[in-house]
């Protein structure tokens, strides 16, 4: 197995594959490196000296620039390189597309067509609280449900707790209001019971008027202050849903039908280099079978978003990208936060050093096909092809935006592992053995193997078959832990 990878010829960095220690010898394009100090796994080995000021270079481009003189052979990380983040920038359009040769396999997959012409990979039933305080009532509406019915006939009932719906204001009611709209007109989505409790903000009626026209068979409303057995009347209302659904059944469906979000957990040092590398070719070939993807976390797109922006499908899509860009910057400002948000403490221990260090590898998961649209917060998916989400690079909260959107399924990557699952089958690949070996219940694809013995193409070959299987019905970790939670964005006043 190598000890170390350069990932680009201009880097002046190499990522160790494995921990090299001090006064061990690595031999790197016919020289002789000796390294100073212990580097472990995943973090950075300088291969050439590095001046004070000078940019530390990772992927070919600067990850940010080191404070101190670096010496080959030193360890490269937060004790010597800074970030070079700053404010808000202005932008060029400058395209540059690559020209992807992908072909078309003509896949497809067992899902469930809609009425309304849209593909569903679960055929669940969701209770979907207007507000936090029917949190309790919808839990017990589902507990008893479930003693009354064959669970078998549809894939699964769950009750999306939130906490908000009242005591809200401007964008942030708004959010909450769009969010839960999105869920009931989401695919994977066979029926729902929309709760109220009578008296919150994000009133029913109001609520109902912004979802518009849906099939009244599958979609029930109940205020629970206007009934005198709000379980009883639940239950009730749920069975009448269920007597739809229960005869929903799977349909081979072209694999152009998938929509996927993109997006990433704890990373480490080979996140750049294996899970993130594997879902961007992914994704890349999903949207050449006529597919989708939707990448968010745009705080992670921070010193990486020249790259996206080269990649618009014209000027208007450039011009989306900078105010989306320039907008949630900012939403830093705005808090006297630093637009440059160091990575978390997991992120450091890793080996990923700054935000650009970050935001170079996830953005990887975009793989390398043009951006055809951004979309707001909220906003479900109108265009096929690479789509970019607005939405903050916490896990639960990116997730269920990218849910929301109408993608079937998260690809999630991680390097330190995370047991959590939003409202959709939130696949969490691995960019180490290590975590994958030790956390098989929370782990579902492992990506480290690309350091070891297996090729990119040998691994997206097993990748695609998954992905399939996991359409079709195969269920994932998160949903196997019964780990489903939603988590809706608020920026302003509660009352």
């Amino acid at each position: 197995m190598k000890k170390f990878i350069k990932i680009h010829n201009k880097d002046n960095v190499a990522v160790a594959l494995t921990d090299l220690k001090a006064g061990e010898k690595i031999k790197i394009h016919e020289r002789t490196i000796q390294v100073k100090t212990d580097v472990p796994k995943g973090h950075k080995l300088a291969i050439q000296k590095i001046s004070k000021g000078e940019d530390v270079i990772k992927y070919g481009l600067p990850i940010g620039y080191a404070f101190v003189h670096i010496d080959e052979g030193d360890f490269v990380h937060v004790h010597n390189t800074k970030t070079k983040l700053s404010r808000k920038m202005e932008y060029i359009y400058n395209q540059k597309l690559a020209d992807l040769d992908i072909i078309n396999d003509n896949l497809s997959f067992m899902g469930y067509k809609r009425k309304n012409g849209s593909v569903g990979i679960r055929n669940e039933l969701w209770i979907i609280p207007t507000v936090g305080c029917v949190n309790g009532i919808g839990q017990k509406i589902a507990d008893t449900f479930k003693t009354t019915l064959d669970s078998r006939l549809i894939d699964h009932i769950e009750v999306y707790k939130h906490n908000y719906g009242c005591s809200q204001l401007g964008e942030d009611h708004e959010n909450t209001k769009r969010i839960l709209g999105d869920l009931v007109k989401h695919p994977n989505c066979g029926g729902a019971l929309v709760l109220g409790l009578g008296c919150e903000n994000n009133q029913v009626a109001a609520f109902k008027e912004h979802l518009g026209s849906t099939d009244e068979k599958r979609v029930k409303f109940l205020v629970a202050q206007e009934v005198e057995d709000e379980v009883e009347e639940g239950v009730r209302l749920l069975g009448e849903i269920f007597k739809t659904m229960k005869d929903d059944v799977r349909e081979e469906v072209p694999f152009s039908e998938l929509k996927v979000g993109l997006k990433c957990g704890g990373s480490d040092g080979l996140s750049g280099i294996t899970a993130n590398p594997l879902v961007g070719n992914f994704s890349d070939y999903l949207i050449a079978q006529g597919g989708t993807s939707v990448l968010t976390e745009v705080p992670e797109m921070f010193g990486a978003e020249t790259i996206l922006m080269e990649r618009a499908m014209n000027e208007e899509v450039f011009g989306k990208i900078v105010h989306l860009i320039n907008e949630f910057k900012e939403y830093f400002l705005a808090n006297n936060q630093p637009v440059y948000e160091n990575p978390s403490p997991g992120n450091k221990n890793g080996g990923i050093t700054t935000l650009e260090d970050k935001s170079l590898g996830c953005t990887q998961k975009a793989g390398h096909s043009k951006v055809t649209d951004v979309l707001k917060y909220g906003e479900i998916i109108s265009e096929k092809g690479l789509n970019l989400l607005s939405a903050p690079g916490n896990d639960l909260v990116a997730s269920t935006a990218l849910a929301a959107s109408g993608c079937h399924l998260v690809l999630f990557t991680t390097g330190r592992g995370t047991p959590f699952g939003t409202l959709v089958p939130t696949i969490k690949i691995s960019s180490n053995s290590e975590i994958y070996n030790r956390k098989k219940n929370w782990i579902d694809f492992n990506a480290g193997v690309l350091v070891e013995d297996k090729s990119m193409e040998e691994v997206l070959e097993d990748f695609i078959r998954y992905i399939i299987d996991v359409a079709s019905g195969k269920l994932v970790n998160n949903e196997k832990n019964q780990f489903r939670e939603i988590a809706i964005f608020k920026t302003g006043v509660t009352l």
